[in-house]
């Protein structure tokens, strides 16, 4: 065996080992934070403290309390959750150049579905997509929208669903179906790196400099970590899909994505809902 492509194999195989690993990390930390602000204890009158509560794992128990605001005293070892999703994004995006951009021709573009795309417009397409599907998600967030709810989710889906049919027009259709994916992991990032961790450097900063922050700042980072968290069990589905031909090679597998989005985001919602004894 040639050492180049020996050592390619290799390379791959790290970069998808880590990417689950870093994803799993992610989304681990995601689910624990989110079910700790439903689950915690909020009728206290402790002052300073909004919810606070007891853990056991492992034969210890841990006294978890959610702060109303910034404490006096910042420790050293504060801990800001941000590098698992920065490494899930940088790994997944290695993948998708090194396993599918590098071999568009035959990976991405089926000529028998459109045969005007050469493999240099999928790429370029598909890093539209990507860009371009942040773009409107992250101006509907800002828009009165989101402060509805039903109107708000009814308006992504069907953005979503226009978006996934449209790919299926242009590429091959296990790349078409992997594409939302990829999309929808991309705007979990984006909500990360642009909203999440800079509103958290920002009231940090404010309490370092006995400053008062923008109390919108927690809220607008919290409402970005729920939508991640909405959205985690269909972008799993899909990085599964790969393995399971007969969900993707159908002609509407657009549709089939739509049902598993509506599902998936109502059994999360569902869970959030339960846990907050709703």
């Amino acid at each position: 065996m040639e050492l180049l492509p020996y050592t390619l194999k290799w390379i791959e195989v790290l970069l998808r080992w880590s990417h689950v690993l870093f994803a799993i990390l992610w989304i681990g930390n995601s689910f624990l934070f989110n079910y700790l602000d439903n689950k915690l204890d909020k009728n206290i009158t402790s002052k300073g403290v909004d919810a606070d509560g007891i853990l056991q794992h492992s034969g210890y128990f841990y006294k978890v309390s959610r702060l109303q605001g910034a404490p006096e005293k910042f420790p050293r070892n504060l801990i800001i959750f941000k590098w698992q999703s920065y490494l899930t994004f940088i790994t997944g995006i290695f993948l998708l150049i090194i396993i599918y951009y590098a071999n568009s021709k035959i990976l991405m573009i089926d000529k028998r579905i459109n045969e005007n795309i050469t493999p240099l417009m999928g790429i370029a397409i598909s890093v539209f997509s990507i860009i371009g599907s942040w773009l409107i998600y992250d101006l509907i967030c800002k828009s009165k929208l989101i402060n509805h709810k039903i109107i708000f989710t009814t308006t992504l889906l069907i953005i979503g669903v226009i978006i996934s049919y449209a790919l299926t027009t242009i590429f091959g259709r296990r790349f078409s179906f992997l594409s939302v994916g990829i999309i929808l992991g991309c705007i979990m990032f984006f909500n990360v790196f642009t909203v999440i961790i800079p509103n958290q450097k920002n009231i940090v900063f404010s309490a370092l400099n006995g400053t008062k922050f923008d109390l919108s700042l927690s809220t607008k980072a919290k409402t970005r970590s729920g939508h991640n968290n909405i959205i985690t069990f269909l972008v799993l589905f899909i990085m599964l899909s790969g393995h399971f031909s007969f969900i993707w090679i159908n002609q509407y597998n657009w549709i089939i994505l739509s049902i598993i989005a509506v599902i998936s985001g109502f059994i999360r919602y569902y869970f959030n809902l339960r846990s907050q004894k709703k």
